[in-house]
């Protein structure tokens, strides 16, 4: 058996969990299989209750999947939403998050309600399928629509893979100019560019996923030292010094750098339907809302304080505001950097699981060397992802776009959308209400992402002139 087939049936089953429960047709289908068909069955139901996440770990690959470069740049949107504009305004974006995430698991269980033998669909799986169920005119429309979230999934995985190179470059490169290391920053972005590489290339999640876990404890330490440096180095400037509010062109670069920081809507899905309890994660108090929150008031404390400590001097990453010449200020950019360096292979991973099937489908060179073909991908995508880190200027301004752009089509405009078909579907299932309510996430989001992706090309365009 290939590499592939194996990755195949980790990622099935460390995915699918628990089943959902099923009607009784499908009960009847499912027992008028053949015994070798129970047999495999009965396997996979094994495999699948022995890998089923409780409450806790699912809260934790939530929360890990949700904070990440973003969590550092948190300085620099309370600089562009103001202390109290970003106050009120993160918790509000936080709200729809959820209620957009609950919507693509309404839609989700739907789906799987109406095909027989369906145990869980993923995020461009229940885009595909709600199209499919859904008004006569919109039918033909289903693969399409799968194409195009599975197109805005690569770009921001793609986005936030080109962001950790700049993230890490701009770390190192002051610890190597304060020890007398006079190096660009092109050289330093092609030192990192091996050591991402290497694990970049394997094929095999089980290899992969161990540096998850040290990538989360260097992440908070990172972040704990640098508030802890933030909130030693006297007191805080008074309030009245910093911007309360903030408009125009700022609160589009908040809102693109805002919603890259929600980063994890790609894992609802999977994360809800490999628990024990699926019910448990989107109950009023279960991981879902507790996670978010927890994250929500992390990211507020965050960028309160480090708006507060460095004001318009905050840098992209609040680690670049710290004394280079203090020696645990180094270690703490050596340590950050590692954090986010080591996530680039699980955002890599994520990327490839979504390039590969449709390469390998329409490739007969993939299906006849599967290994080689992929490890040569891999390479050209690693490669490219250095390329546009190494053009874009500002690291800034480069999550802003990620953010306004794809994030934000992810996390509101196709959940919504997803809830307008489905509904129509359902007698007076599209009350005015509900209607009134998608128009207005609807309205908000395609603001966010034309005024958002504009400034943030803008601004670049800027830097390069």
């Amino acid at each position: 058996m290939d590499a592939e087939s194996n990755n195949s049936k980790a990622l099935k089953a460390g995915n699918m969990g628990k089943t959902l429960e099923i009607t009784k047709p499908e009960q009847q289908q499912q027992q008028q299989q053949s015994s070798h068909g129970e047999k495999d069955g009965d396997v996979e139901g094994n495999v699948k209750q022995r890998h089923a996440t409780s409450n806790m770990e699912a809260a934790t690959h939530l929360f890990k999947g949700s904070v990440g470069a973003g969590l550092f740049a948190m300085g620099d949107c309370f600089k562009n939403g103001g202390l109290i504009g970003s106050t009120i305004m993160l918790p509000i974006i936080a709200i729809m998050c959820v209620h957009c995430e609950r919507l693509l698991i309404r839609g989700s269980l739907l789906a799987v309600s109406k095909t027989p033998g369906a145990i869980f669909y993923d995020y461009p799986e229940t885009v595909e399928k709600c199209f499919e169920y859904g008004p006569q005119p919109l039918r033909r429309m289903s693969r399409a629509m799968k194409l195009i979230v599975e197109m805005f999934l690569c770009v921001t995985q793609f986005g936030f893979c080109a962001i950790y190179f700049v993230f890490v470059t701009e770390n190192l490169h002051q610890v190597f100019l304060q020890n007398g290391i006079d190096i660009s920053m092109s050289m330093v972005m092609l030192i990192t560019l091996l050591p991402a590489m290497i694990p970049s290339l394997l094929t095999n999640l089980k290899y992969i996923s161990p540096v998850s876990l040290v990538a989360n404890f260097a992440l908070l330490f990172g972040l704990i030292a640098t508030l802890t440096i933030a909130f030693s180095e006297g007191p805080m400037p008074p309030f009245g010094d910093r911007h309360s509010f903030t408009g125009g062109t700022q609160l589009a670069l908040f809102f693109g750098t805002a919603l890259f920081s929600y980063e994890g809507i790609a894992l609802i899905l999977p994360l809800r339907n490999s628990m024990r309890n699926p019910d448990a994660f989107s109950s009023r108090f279960g991981v879902l809302n507790v996670t978010m929150f927890c994250i929500t008031a992390l990211f507020i404390f965050t960028g309160f304080v480090s708006y507060m400590r460095w004001g318009e001097d905050v840098a992209g990453s609040i680690t670049l505001n710290l004394n280079v010449e203090d020696v645990m200020s180094q270690v703490v950019k050596i340590v950050a950097a590692l954090g986010v360096f080591f996530g680039y292979p699980i955002q890599f991973f994520v990327m490839m699981k979504i390039l590969w099937p449709p390469v390998k489908r329409a490739n007969g060179c993939a299906q006849k060397y599967p290994i080689t073909m992929q490890v040569a991908l891999r390479f050209i995508m690693v490669m490219l992802t250095f390329c546009v880190a190494l053009v874009v200027p500002k690291l800034n301004l480069f999550i802003s776009l990620i953010g306004a752009l794809c994030s934000t089509s992810l996390a509101f405009v196709i959940p919504v959308i997803i809830d307008f078909v489905t509904r129509t579907q359902v007698p007076k299932g599209l009350g005015t209400l509900i209607y009134l309510k998608n128009i207005g996430i609807l309205t908000i989001a395609l603001l966010g992402i034309i005024t958002g992706t504009y400034q943030s090309i803008v601004e670049i365009i800027k830097e390069f002139q």
